[in-house]
């Protein structure tokens, strides 16, 4: 899907003092990152603390985020779990889905399958699916690495299986999908810091975290490499590569809350177990904000 390349951002989940949701911030969110040139939008990733929302709060924040995109860009939403049979249940939910181009699923977690146990998994859900999927293999969280083999076995055999978002980090393993890949599967970064290196060897795009706080200077950069002008995107990912490693020093999404709570477009605020960034990691990132350009 054409529509689903370049940079896409994993949205953070705003909360106000009290941790209820900040509906104005994520309207807020997603309007910023529409005027700063992202080019889709992911709901209900891992960096939206979804862990810790119920399910009321997840289609507030679901229903804010459709009402302030208002069709201008695709959206994503992510549906994934270590339940086979409930996510196939999810995906299958056309009312559900109405608003949403894709859905991004991640890799089982926890329970760590076995690659054919990988494999069965995504089968269940291309089968049952009304829209179509993304696979997202993260094995830094999930505990498993979904090999290339895999993807691509599941690529060639399912036209409702669309793409990867491929974070494990290995840019042998992205070499390896990107080279055999079937014609049209998205194969898009899951990692900021390799995003630019996937798009040189023929990579599709990101989904990106650090793009909702810079998404001028993102997807220019993301753009840039798929046009081929890999020298001006290359300056612009050597000044944002301090940024990358501010955010995820101390865990994802304390470091991006910060940031964009610089930024003046919501509050800094997470739920436990995870915490606000340190002090320390504050001021680094209020001191990169400002010298960066």
């Amino acid at each position: 899907m054409e529509s689903l390349r370049g940079m896409g951002v994993a949205l953070i989940t705003p909360f106000k003092g009290d941790l209820s949701i900040d509906v104005a911030g994520l309207t807020k969110l997603v309007e910023y990152n529409i005027t700063g040139g992202t080019d889709f939008l992911v709901v209900m990733g891992t960096t939206a603390e979804n862990a810790t929302l119920s399910q009321e709060e997840k289609e507030v924040v679901i229903r804010t985020i459709v009402s302030a995109n208002q069709g201008r860009l695709p959206l994503v939403l992510g549906i994934g779990g270590n339940n086979t049979a409930s996510i196939t249940a999810q995906v299958a939910n056309e009312a559900r889905l109405a608003h949403f181009d894709a859905i991004l699923s991640v890799s089982p977690y926890y329970n760590r399958p076995s690659q054919e146990g990988i494999y069965q998994h995504y089968k269940a859900i291309a089968e049952a699916a009304v829209k179509p999927i993304i696979m997202y293999n993260v094995p830094s969280r999930t505990g498993s690495n979904m090999t290339a083999e895999t993807t691509l076995r599941l690529a060639n055999e399912f036209d409702t299986i669309i793409g990867i978002k491929e974070a494990a980090g290995f840019m042998d393993q992205a070499l390896r999908i990107l080279k055999d890949r079937p014609e049209g599967f998205l194969v898009l970064s899951g990692d900021d810091m390799i995003a630019l290196s996937m798009v040189s060897a023929g990579g599709d795009g990101v989904i990106s975290v650090i793009g909702q706080a810079l998404p001028s200077a993102f997807a220019g950069m993301i753009g840039g490499g798929l046009k081929g002008d890999f020298a001006k995107a290359y300056d612009t990912q050597f000044k944002v590569m301090p940024s990358i490693d501010l955010i995820f020093e101390e865990g994802n999404p304390s470091g991006i809350k910060s940031m964009l709570a610089y930024l003046g477009i919501c509050e800094n605020h997470l739920r436990l177990p995870l915490v606000k960034a340190s002090s320390e990691l504050d001021k680094k990132i209020k001191g990169f904000l400002s010298d960066f350009e």
